[in-house]
């Protein structure tokens, strides 16, 4: 579990975008040190799956927060940022969304990520901002 892609989990069909999402939450646990669901973390009032964690933390600017802390300090930022930036490119909800398998490894390589990670941002702030939106209408 954590793992496995939402298209996956209601329709049980499966296609290569699917393995990216499981990809892109590995990267998340490599670099976290934490798994993809952690029911412990419900006790602290937190969100149990790593993705929603990271998710929150990236939109707090607050990446460096996550990074594992076995690591002691001792790793390349703008690594962990392209590392991370990757990770949620893989692990969007729409498997149309997400990169190919061929794309990630280029962006991991330093090709075509700035570009695809500022339009996934634009997109990001434009569904937050709807999602907004129709909360205080029906609140």
């Amino acid at each position: 579990m954590g793992h496995i892609a939402p298209e996956y989990l209601s329709t049980g069909k499966s296609s290569d975008r699917t393995d990216v999402f499981g990809y892109g939450i590995m990267l998340l646990e490599l670099v976290t040190g934490h798994r993809a669901i952690d029911f412990s973390r419900l006790e602290e009032d937190d969100d149990v799956l790593l993705l929603d964690q990271v998710r929150k933390m990236e939109r707090e600017n607050r990446l460096d927060c996550i990074v594992d802390k076995n690591l002691n300090e001792n790793y390349d930022e703008q690594e962990v940022e392209t590392i991370i930036q990757v990770a949620l490119l893989c692990t969007q909800a729409s498997p149309e969304d997400r990169p190919r398998m061929s794309e990630v490894v280029r962006m991991l390589e330093g090709e075509g990520l700035t570009e695809r990670w500022e339009e996934w941002q634009h997109v990001e702030v434009t569904r937050r901002q709807e999602c907004e939106r129709l909360q205080r209408r029906f609140t």
